[in-house]
């Protein structure tokens, strides 16, 4: 045992040296930029606030747990980046592709069995992290197949606040459906939809973060004096209960409640091992990710936050580029961030001045751009792009769980019969193919 230990810290300490060595310094704080992250963390503190609030409404979850969420995994992520670091200015936060996910495990299971599902998924996300299996996961999952089931999540979302485009206040509600208060709505929503792509259009490039706060301001101004539909934030108390399974759980409910989780920790580890891919690209100082340390802030921080009926969390790519753009160097940003994120969880009071319209132009984008990453899958050839659609309507008619499981039957299928039917390899030489294209690392045999 203690010689395990001090190999892990002699593995970690030389992690630390080629850190150093590199010449970037810490992952975590460098004075240096101690200016340019603490700005950074603000803006992008202020633009996670309302993506937040989105997809913990599209989950199911309060609002409140959400915040909570974000502020206990980017301590994490930051406390981790001082000996671990996974990625350099990746932000942590609930996300958006795993929030109907969350909402089938609430009508599923009980919001009472939740905190226990979190806390099985940051299990077997312990297991992956431990044996390194995350180097395998999209290779048994073809990216395509994730991108197809975004994409269906994409189709979701943006279907669930279209609602909050023509949605008035009740005391304008007339037998009329479509009266001049809604129609006044429409047009509303509409302009803000617009203006939130023009300005995104103009500053993707230089500081994605304007249009979110001209939609949020203008928004806020315009319900001085037009009477729309607001956000209702619940204060809930935040308490630390042990993450139990309900008392009334029977044998085949845990059953699939393990089977929920199992999905629920693969499609998480994937997400965040395709966003690492991104965030290296756009960082600054071009420094190489480690998607296993990344997974492990994530599978302790879900572990954490199963104790208060927290969400689980991944480093976002959205506001991950936020950060970058807006001049992070390193993880001390996501500190500031979990700051910010922190004043609004405790006084959830001022969320109520933001209209719901708002909130709908961006979460109807951030649905619309999961659905575009099919996009992304052309360049594997028509049979995947025909594949991830057929993913996409699968999840979105019957269900995630159901649908990515029937995906990958499909795909399994369709490769089972093209070696045997038209390569004439025996059945046991396609199974023993598929496993050793696991060992090897090597997913070209199977895409």
């Amino acid at each position: 045992m203690a010689t395990h230990i001090e190999k892990e810290s002699s593995a970690s300490n030389r992690h630390l040296e080629d850190i150093n060595a590199s010449g970037y310094g810490s992952a975590a704080f460098q004075a240096q930029y101690f200016f340019r992250d603490t700005a950074a963390g603000l803006i992008t503190g202020a633009m996670a606030i309302p993506l937040t609030i989105g997809i913990a409404i599209m989950s199911d979850y309060p609002i409140k747990v959400g915040l909570a969420t974000v502020v206990f995994a980017s301590l994490i992520g930051w406390l981790f980046s001082w000996f671990k670091p996974g990625n350099y200015i990746g932000s942590p936060g609930i996300a958006a592709g795993l929030a109907p996910v969350l909402a089938l495990g609430v009508a599923s299971f009980g919001w009472e069995n939740m905190a226990f599902c979190v806390f099985m998924t940051a299990v077997m996300q312990a297991v992956i992290w431990k044996f390194n299996w995350q180097r395998y996961l999209l290779v048994a999952v073809p990216v395509y197949l994730v991108e197809g089931l975004l994409a269906g999540v994409g189709l979701k979302i943006f279907l669930k606040f279209s609602e909050f485009t023509y949605e008035i206040p009740v005391e304008m509600v007339t037998e009329d459906f479509w009266n001049e208060a809604r129609i006044q709505m429409v047009g509303i929503s509409a302009t803000g939809v617009a203006l939130f792509l023009f300005l995104f259009s103009k500053f993707k490039d230089k500081q994605p973060a304007i249009p979110y706060f001209a939609l949020i301001i203008g928004g806020v101004a315009l319900a001085q004096f037009v009477s729309v539909p607001m956000i209702s934030v619940e204060d809930v108390d935040l308490y630390l209960k042990l993450p139990l399974p309900a008392a009334d759980v029977t044998v085949m409910m845990m059953v699939y409640m393990l089977l929920f989780c199992a999905m629920l920790a693969i499609v998480d580890v994937i997400e965040q091992v395709m966003s690492n891919a991104a965030i290296e690209k756009i960082d600054p100082l071009k420094r190489k990710t480690d998607s296993n340390n990344s997974l492990l802030a994530i599978w302790v921080a879900n572990l954490g936050s199963s104790f208060f009926h927290g969400m689980t969390n991944l480093d976002g790519l959205a506001k991950s580029t936020t950060n970058r753009l807006a001049g992070a160097m390193t993880k001390f940003s996501v500190l500031i961030i979990g700051c910010v994120v922190c004043f609004f969880t405790f006084n959830v009071q001022y969320l109520d001045f933001l209209p719901k319209f708002a909130l709908a132009a961006i979460m109807l984008f951030t649905g619309y751009k999961m659905i575009a990453g099919l996009v992304h899958v052309t360049h594997y050839g028509s049979y995947a792009l025909i594949l991830a659609v057929i993913t996409a309507g699968l999840v979105f008619k019957v269900g995630i769980f159901e649908g990515l499981l029937a995906a990958m039957a499909i795909h399994a299928v369709i490769h089972y019969m093209v070696y045997t039917k038209h390569d004439n390899m025996p059945g046991k030489e396609v199974v023993k193919r598929y496993f050793r294209s696991l060992k090897t690392d090597d997913s070209s045999n199977l895409q």
